[in-house]
């Protein structure tokens, strides 16, 4: 069943690495703004969704009647399944009990937590003000209001990070005692802080990269994570089911401002002032193969037109049946390979 994506545009401070669509947050601002969106969704009414995810932006920035209201103008809106999958991204250095039990209450039963880093000095490199305290604040907060689905961010190959201090984080993450992991490599964007400050940050190189990220993925498997994703680790049966939707080309609707779709053959996106761009039909080869290949589990090797035996006999792919797929070592090049074989 198809997938639906709310973007919450609004933070209370702007993370130097972010390129994402933000604003800061403004009480008249966010009313309008919830407005607004409840009356898209009268354009898509009738439309089947089984996973609902409120991204942002901090979605958790808005007031939690506000995100109330959004998710019962979707189930009024929409046909929801009585198994959805709901997700809300949430910033754990606000205080965040009373919002849970209001989430848990209008049905929201999955937590993404931001935590980045457990070690101080790097949050705060990346701007981040939350401590270890309030992560497990946070999540022993959504386990008591009944959300036990329990997403951590954390952020790789960041300024400051070593692969000794990530053993910290790593620590952490094991007492945290959550049922889902994303660890992201970073990268600096254009038009944000850090590619201002490209020159002057202290960044890992590319060999500590490596070594940073395989002993991440070593360790999460340690802990009971399962790598389903190039940065993306679950529990058994904890997997996204939302963002697996984007990798295997399900469809999916995005409202708000800079949300993007996949509906109907076709994509489009809108704007910040919600005006809607067609960006053509997708489907495509070449995205099945881009996109599939994020997965652990790969493509169908029919998918792959070139010779892929120099990537296999380097370690970089494997054949699993009639799939062919990245090992850890290859999600480290992916996008170099995956440019030369499409």
């Amino acid at each position: 069943m198809n997938g639906l994506y709310i973007h919450i545009p609004f933070c209370f401070s702007k993370c130097p690495y972010c390129d994402f669509y933000s604003v800061k947050y403004d009480k008249t601002l966010a009313e309008k703004y919830t407005l607004r969106l409840i009356s898209e969704m009268e354009k898509y009414r009738g439309a089947e969704f089984d996973t609902i995810y409120f991204g942002g932006g901090t979605p958790s920035a808005l007031e939690p009647r506000l995100i109330e209201n959004i998710l019962r103008a979707a189930y009024r809106n929409f046909n929801i399944s009585n198994d959805c999958e709901v997700t809300i991204e949430c910033n754990p250095s606000k205080n965040l009990r009373d919002a849970f039990a209001v989430y848990a209450d209008c049905g929201i039963n999955r937590i993404s937590l931001g935590m980045q880093s457990a070690v101080k000095e790097e949050r705060i490199a990346l701007g981040r003000v939350s401590d270890n305290d309030d992560v497990l604040s946070a999540v022993y907060s959504a386990k008591s209001a009944g959300i036990k689905n329990i997403s951590l961010d954390l952020m790789l190959a960041t300024p400051r990070q070593t692969a000794e201090s990530l053993t910290t984080t790593l620590d952490f993450i094991k007492q945290a005692d959550v049922t889902h992991i994303s660890a992201y490599l970073l990268k600096i964007e254009e038009n944000t802080p850090f590619y201002r400050l490209r020159n002057k940050l202290v960044l890992p190189d590319e060999d500590e990269i490596c070594e940073i990220y395989l002993k991440t993925v070593r360790a999460l498997e340690k802990f009971g994570f399962i790598q389903y994703e190039i940065s993306n680790f679950a529990k058994k049966g904890f997997e996204s089911r939302h963002n697996i939707k984007y990798w295997k080309l399900v469809p999916y609707l995005g409202l708000g401002a800079s949300a993007h779709s996949f509906w109907n053959g076709r994509r489009f996106y809108y704007d910040r002032d919600f005006n809607i761009t067609d960006e053509g039909e997708g489907g495509s080869n070449e995205e099945k193969i881009m996109l599939g290949l994020r997965l652990k589990e790969g493509v169908k090797k029919s998918l792959i037109k070139r010779d892929l035996s120099q990537y296999i006999n380097g370690g970089y792919m494997e054949e699993r049946g009639e799939n062919v797929s990245f090992t850890p070592k290859g999600f480290l090049v992916s996008n170099t390979i995956i440019a030369q074989i499409i």
